[in-house]
């Protein structure tokens, strides 16, 4: 870290004394590590107010400063630069006279970003001066209207859309039988409403006398269609032969995966499992959206400080880093974003997983077989003999996988994996009462990151809700802060699903420390161990849910239906 040296504006807000040296020479590090520029990162981890750096940086270097607010948007150049650039490089174009293109930034010192873009269009550029925050609200804003690819598909021939086997040595467009025309325009609307409504699962579902389609979203099933019974056995079918699976299996369960291309930049993965039942196939599919571990950490809902714990760790050439929670807690996004940060071309990351649910580019992923002899433990053994930097593991399941992964921590290699465990602190002990050794778990795990997802208030129709505030104390709500925030109720409109709209993480964000590492060599139990975590000011996931309720982010009923004891 100190082989970078302080110049342009970093330099300047040191001498300011909006920064230290040290805060500084950290936030040049992570931000190069996270690939966004330098001003971006102060703001976002609030090192640094926005308006501040760009007052400063208007007077040292002589810019004037403009107000986006004061810009009509409408305005700005589209088609001119690609996403990808003015994601990259956090600029934007503002308006074009000739052969010349002014771009927005937040630092004037950023030329990488003007000569990239120049590069790009062909066009002279020039930089502009704002403030940071307003820029990052301008950009979103500017592909506000299509970005997702799925405005491509309100018109589309539902008969005709682009579907492929998910198998490797299936590339070609699924075939169909003209027959079944009203069967595949079902099954496909199906896919794209679920797609569509952001749900995670869709499940396909033959009763004695009904037959009927459910969606998971935001966690919850709802019923989307009733479909006539007589239906089932011809559903089922089509939806296993678009996942290459044998449809005249019907006595046991297959897995399969199906490729759905929803524009010509973005394709959505469904992960197939079918089920004899009583009645018939009950086949449920998971939605596997690639661009979901490209959001970035910011979008994932950890706090300042767990997010500057989650990097740390990450930044060390060692150590296990262990996600935990329930089925469908948010852990894979959580670990792939981890992944993403790390990928770059001088590290080698290989991964293992039952199944592969998120392809990625530069990542070398396994598919756990048991049957065929390669389960988690014998991934390990390979990978080790690979020259790894960074090993993922799906899932710790057993003594031998989990001996494996802690000699890898433990040899120079980080590890990143989950457990299905409720708290940060019963993680230590599981791994205990697995086998391990407490002085390999004390000195082998670096971060343990316990997780759950709550649903996030329809900003359109939230409600401030009368709660009494002796209530609120008793919800754990700290005394001191009552009156200082309001908490909001949902409502329910045309937006949302019962007053709700999308989710985002709530975290026990834990780093291994002396004291608690002394409590793991003295074999110390989960509540110990928990209530050392409180002495050292980490958070649980109680007190995380309550400061999304007191942010707005969410409702006390909601952070009370995931936090239940």
């Amino acid at each position: 870290m100190n082989d970078i040296a302080l110049t342009g504006l970093a330099k300047q807000l040191v001498v300011a004394e909006l920064l230290t040296d040290k805060e500084a020479l950290q936030a040049l590090t992570q931000a190069q590590r996270q690939k966004i520029p330098f001003v971006n990162y102060l703001v976002q981890n609030r090192l640094a107010k926005s308006r501040e750096i760009a007052e400063l940086a208007a007077d040292q270097f002589g810019v004037s400063l403009l107000d986006l607010h004061a810009v009509d948007r409408d305005g700005f150049p589209k088609n001119l630069v690609s996403e990808k650039l003015i994601r990259q490089h956090h600029a934007l174009p503002l308006w074009r006279r000739g052969n010349k293109l002014f771009i927005g930034l937040s630092d004037p010192t950023n030329h990488l970003a003007t000569t990239d873009i120049q590069f790009s269009t062909g066009l002279t550029t020039e930089s502009i001066l704002v403030e940071d925050d307003k820029l990052t609200e301008a950009i979103e804003k500017f592909f506000d209207n299509g970005s997702t690819g799925l405005e491509e598909l309100s018109d589309v021939d539902l008969e005709g859309l682009d579907i492929q086997s998910g198998h490797d040595d299936k590339d070609e467009p699924i075939a169909q039988d003209s027959d079944d025309a009203p069967v595949v325009r079902f099954v496909n609307k199906m896919l794209l409403d679920a797609i569509r409504s952001g749900s995670s699962d869709l499940h396909f579902e033959p009763y004695e006398k009904t037959y009927r389609v459910r969606f998971r979203t935001d966690g919850i099933l709802r019923e989307i269609a009733k479909p006539p019974i007589n239906l089932s056995g011809r559903i089922a079918a089509r939806l296993k032969v678009m996942a290459s699976l044998d449809i005249s299996e019907r006595r046991k369960p297959q897995d399969g995966r199906i490729k759905m291309r929803i524009s010509k930049s973005k394709s959505i993965d469904f992960r197939v499992n079918t089920l004899p039942t009583l009645w018939g196939e009950k086949i449920v599919m998971r939605i596997l959206d690639p661009s979901s571990a490209q959001m970035g950490i910011d979008a994932l809902g950890y706090e300042p400080d767990q997010k500057a714990l989650y990097l740390e760790a990450l930044s060390q050439p060692q150590g296990m880093i262990l996600v935990t929670g329930p089925t469908g807690s948010g852990k894979t996004v959580s670990l792939y974003t981890g992944i993403n940060i790390l990928n770059t071309i001088d590290i080698n990351i290989s991964t293992a997983e039952d199944p592969v649910e998120i392809n990625m580019e530069g990542i070398n992923q396994v598919n756990v077989n048991p049957k065929q002899g390669m389960d988690f433990a014998q991934a390990l053994r390979s990978f080790l003999r690979q020259d790894p930097d960074v090993i993922m593991v799906g899932e710790i399941r057993d003594l031998e996988t989990a001996e494996i992964a802690i000699k890898a921590a433990q040899t120079g290699h980080l590890v990143l994996s989950t457990l299905h465990t409720n708290s940060a602190a019963e993680t230590l002990t599981r791994l205990q009462n697995m086998g391990i050794a407490s002085f390999n778990i004390a000195t082998s795990v670096s971060l343990i990151i316990a997780q759950r997802l709550a649903r996030k208030l329809c900003p359109h129709c939230k409600r401030e809700a009368d709660i009494p505030r002796e209530a609120l104390i008793s919800e754990g709500f700290p005394i001191e802060t009552i009156g200082s925030f309001k908490v909001y109720e949902p409502v329910g409109c045309d937006q949302c699903n019962g007053g709700y709209r999308g989710r985002q993480g709530i975290y026990e964000v834990v780093k291994n420390t002396k004291a608690l590492q002394q409590i793991i060599m003295e074999a110390g139990n989960a509540i110990e161990i928990a209530t050392q975590m409180r002495k050292e000011g980490f958070n649980d996931l109680r007190t995380s849910g309550l400061s999304k309720v007191m942010q707005g982010v969410t409702s006390l009923a909601e952070i009370n239906r995931i936090t239940k004891d």
